[in-house]
């Protein structure tokens, strides 16, 4: 079907940042290097755990999925914000606006569901050390990773059908950085009782179990390590889990300032500057928390330097002889 016979509007116009325009350039380098730092940062995670062979683990296998996620869902919003900045050109067709939300939410839920599949990975590690390699099999890891992603798919394409049947007639002032679609419902002339419901039902639901998941793998967790004899146990069991509980409390504290402590009407900046946060700064974050407190990615990352550097000095080696 054709995204126009669904309503008048054409085009959107992004607000963006409610920056000065001094600021402009030195924001812009800014999030410009954010966005490069995210891309790069883990696609060299991905790069890392797939070199190593001491990282085929189902704990790698999912943060290099996580990995790939963070690259993608600021791939939705960076670029176009950037280029808004840059050009000063503030509009974004109707078809590309419902585009980047559909994605936006796919990535956004495939991200939530990773979190819990790895909380649960953690659980088995901790709490069932002995069996961790029967329970997590292969098999189970792909259906884990399958299903995240079947869920987002259904979830996104849900919330995007139901956005496209409404119509939008004169409004199409959009007071954010990207096609975000709570503030696309606000400026809709239909009824968006339906999509209230369905955000509420469906988004809520997989928000709410997927940190309920968390909550009780992380209770077990605690629950062990409080029976550990050692404080040596109790310290590799806090380091087994202490990178991703880092980025859960970041990921869900974000959530939770979104979108269940809602700002007022007239303090909107605020809602904008959590947006960032959950778009550009809890992705950048991420690699560099795995990356830092992890001991396994920084001797994978010490033996491809190692690696490189000896595969440079044979380069060289072999230009002088010849």
């Amino acid at each position: 079907m054709r995204w126009e016979n669904h309503s008048s509007v054409t085009e959107f116009l992004l607000l963006g940042l409610p920056i000065r325009p001094e600021k402009q350039g030195m924001l812009f380098a800014l999030f410009l290097g954010m966005y490069l730092t995210t891309v790069l940062g883990n696609l060299l995670i991905i790069l890392l755990i797939r070199l190593d062979s001491h990282l085929h683990t189902p704990m790698y296998f999912f943060l290099s999925h996580l990995a790939l996620t963070d690259v993608s869902f600021s791939s939705v919003t960076v670029p176009k914000m950037l280029i808004n900045m840059h050009t000063q050109d503030q509009s974004i067709p109707y078809a590309q606006c419902v585009t980047q939300t559909y994605f936006f939410i796919f990535f956004g839920c495939i991200d939530n569901l990773l979190l819990a599949v790895m909380a649960y990975d953690r659980y088995v590690a901790i709490c069932h050390p002995l069996h961790y390699t029967t329970i997590m099999r292969d098999e189970l890891c792909i259906f884990l990773l399958v299903g995240s992603w079947f869920l987002s798919f259904a979830s996104a394409l849900s919330h995007t059908l139901l956005l496209a049947r409404l119509t939008f007639c004169a409004d199409n002032v959009i007071s954010h950085f990207f096609c975000d679609l709570a503030a696309l419902l606000k400026l809709s002339c239909s009824d968006t009782s339906l999509n209230d419901i369905f955000i509420f039902a469906v988004g809520g639901l997989v928000i709410i179990l997927s940190f309920i998941g968390v909550l009780v793998s992380y209770g077990h967790i605690g629950a062990t390590i409080l029976r550990f004899p050692s404080i040596k146990g109790i310290y590799k069991a806090l380091s087994t889990c202490g990178s991703h509980l880092s980025v859960v409390f970041l990921f869900y504290g974000t959530i939770m300032t979104l979108y269940f402590f809602p700002s007022s009407s007239s303090s909107k900046d605020k809602d904008i500057i959590a947006l960032v946060m959950y778009t550009v700064v809890t992705p950048v974050l991420n690699q560099f928390i795995y990356s830092l407190r992890n001991r396994d990615m920084n001797g994978a990352m010490g033996k491809l330097l190692q690696r490189e550097i000896f595969f440079s000095k044979s380069q060289s080696s072999t230009l002088v002889l010849t």
